[in-house]
């Protein structure tokens, strides 16, 4: 399974698609096709119509930057120690956001401190190593990521285009809220059966397809089906313009499908130092 999600204001979302590749090489398929998702209810759909044995990809940031300050708030007394405090603190806050919207976090007298803002708003926090400015702090994570031609964002810039951090702390919410039905790794240890989650980053996938980081937005069928065809896929059939929320969802799947037997991707360095605080995305090595 591959989730894009959304981190958007309002209840039902363009950019969420979820789509599910089955065992072989059958192509990757869309769960309700032509349906407009609301977050609850991927959350509804993961504890209740998830099938069996699913590897589940989250396009999210599961977590904040931790060890390169010690701590996800230096300095604030509420910050907590690991990822699932923190998944709690950020539902807690926003418990009146309807939608599992994060408008009361960001906005918060404390947490806002951490974040760059609309508005030219950036919290004394937000910088790397304590200077102001810059493209933020970022998780090991993301730097591995870099590391492999991917441009990743700081979860605390919550402006621009490419921005991720309010999808990642609405998708905070919803680890929360799954309570432990399903285990998130690496928070959780990966379990010897039954389904997991994952952090996914869909320009991975693209790179392994054969596409640059730069190039990983594929808005044609024709451009979706050689990238599958890369990955060892049979073609979606379909012609014609799609949007690239669903084929990221598509490829991705597929690729979950292919690398969920490559044992060292669940074997990153170091990540026994940052597993239960700053978590990982599953293919970043």
């Amino acid at each position: 399974m591959a989730i894009d999600w959304s981190g958007a204001a309002g209840e039902r979302h363009r950019g969420i698609a979820l789509a599910m590749a089955q065992p072989g090489d059958g192509a990757p398929e869309l769960v309700r096709p032509g349906h407009r998702w609301s977050r609850g209810e991927v959350l509804d759909w993961l504890l209740d119509e998830l099938p069996a044995d699913s590897l589940v990809g989250l396009d999210l940031g599961m977590s904040l930057p931790f060890a390169d300050a010690g701590a996800f708030f230096p300095g604030w007394i509420e910050s907590p120690a690991d990822a699932r405090a923190l998944w709690a603190l950020v539902d807690r806050i926003c418990a009146d956001d309807p939608h599992l919207g994060v408008s009361s976090f960001v906005d918060h007298p404390e947490a806002s401190a951490y974040f760059r803002r609309h508005g030219g708003r950036e919290g004394a926090g937000f910088g790397a190593n304590g200077k102001p400015g810059g493209r933020g702090r970022f998780r090991r994570t993301e730097h591995a990521q870099e590391r492999m031609g991917c441009r990743p964002y700081s979860n605390f810039n919550l402006i621009g285009a490419a921005q991720v951090g309010k999808g990642s702390l609405s998708g905070m919410r919803v680890l929360h809220r799954l309570g432990g039905a399903l285990p998130v790794w690496p928070v959780d240890p990966l379990p010897a059966a039954g389904s997991v989650v994952v952090e996914i980053y869909t320009s991975l996938a693209a790179i392994a397809a054969g596409r640059s980081a730069g190039r990983s937005k594929m808005r044609d069928h024709a451009a979706l089906n050689a990238a599958l065809a890369v990955l060892g896929s049979m073609p979606v059939a379909a012609g014609g313009p799609i949007d690239d929320h669903r084929s990221d969802a598509l490829l991705t799947a597929a690729w979950l499908r292919r690398a969920a037997s490559s044992p060292q991707l669940w074997m990153p360095a170091g990540l026994a130092e940052i597993a239960q605080t700053e978590g990982w995305t599953f293919g970043a090595t």
